[in-house]
């Protein structure tokens, strides 16, 4: 590839299909998380990286090597990863005496980092002490989100913006009922975050709806929050704008009521109902006496009075 200008242009075709495939689409593929560890770690922070990359496998890369950085005080090293990768999503683990066992959810927005949040690991369960079935790989969770703090708080609103970003997967048109097996449930409490992983099973409950129970499958956390980074109001809302293209165009004269009915407004010239066709009846027709009065009274001219 040669770069003129500012440009880069493809000189093979394989190339360019490279190029095409990093190129803005309207409709973005799925985002891929980049998970790395710095250069101190604990044994705690090393299994939930690679319990974390199970979960979001296919649509994350694991970086084995350690990586000798400080996001919160210089974030070039994740940007230069992101861009190589062609990632928007990363988790840094990391772990020294004054922040130990420390977890940095962050995401992206055009290669540089639109916001990050850094969580310490309290509590940690893996998904191997856990001994159950688990769920297969790529499985779409179901996200649930608990306590007041997720609505009140600005900074708990962002985490759980940033935690469905991180954990939701591909978009999807349909889902069957038997897909819906593995939830992920979130409760803020007391200034913590309780992470749970649940496996949904159905089971026979006599009617059509099957009955669930819930068993937990790991990993489980407590988290407690520590620092964040961040984006302006501006720069988020930049973040959030959809093409033009993407946007439903509004039809007129259509209203929907509360309960999803919908309303059409149709307009007409007015009509004369004079000339509307009836049903013909019997009983409805004109005598012959009525219509040789009709034509009489059309045919003599109406004299007005005049007061003398």
């Amino acid at each position: 590839m040669t770069q003129l200008d500012g440009v880069i242009k493809p000189k093979t075709k394989r190339s360019k299909r490279f190029l095409e495939s990093r190129a803005p689409k309207l409709s973005e593929d799925v985002k891929t998380a980049m998970i790395m560890k710095g250069g101190n770690t604990s044994q705690t922070i090393t299994q939930a990286l690679k319990d974390i990359y199970s979960l979001k496998k296919p649509n994350a890369v694991l970086y084995k090597k350690k990586n000798i950085t400080r996001p919160f005080e210089d974030s070039t090293s994740l940007e230069f990863f992101s861009k190589k990768s062609d990632c928007s999503l990363f988790l840094f683990g990391s772990h020294n005496k004054k922040r130990p066992n420390n977890l940095i959810f962050g995401r992206l927005f055009d290669f540089h980092v639109l916001d990050m949040i850094e969580l310490g690991v309290e509590k940690y369960v893996s998904l191997s002490d856990v001994k159950t079935t688990k769920c297969p790989e790529g499985t779409k969770p179901m996200l649930a989100f608990a306590g007041e703090a997720f609505e009140t708080d600005n900074e708990h609103r962002r985490l759980k913006s940033l935690l469905t970003d991180f954990f939701r997967g591909p978009t999807v048109p349909a889902v069957r009922l038997a897909g819906l097996e593995h939830i992920l449930h979130f409760t803020a409490l007391d200034g913590k975050i309780f992470m749970r992983s649940y496996r949904c099973l159905l089971k026979k409950s006599g009617c059509r709806t099957p009955r669930i129970e819930l068993e937990e499958i790991g990993p489980s956390c407590d988290f407690v929050l520590r620092r964040t980074h961040l984006a302006s109001d501006d720069l988020y809302k930049l973040a959030h704008r959809q093409p033009k293209a993407l946007k439903p165009k509004k039809k007129k004269n259509i209203s929907h009521d509360a309960f999803g009915t919908k309303f059409g407004r149709v307009h007409m010239q007015k009509q004369d109902l004079s000339k509307l066709q009836t049903r013909k009846m019997k009983g409805l027709r004109k005598r012959k006496g009525e219509m040789a009065a009709e034509e009489h009274d059309e045919q003599v001219p109406k004299l007005a009075k005049v007061e003398g």
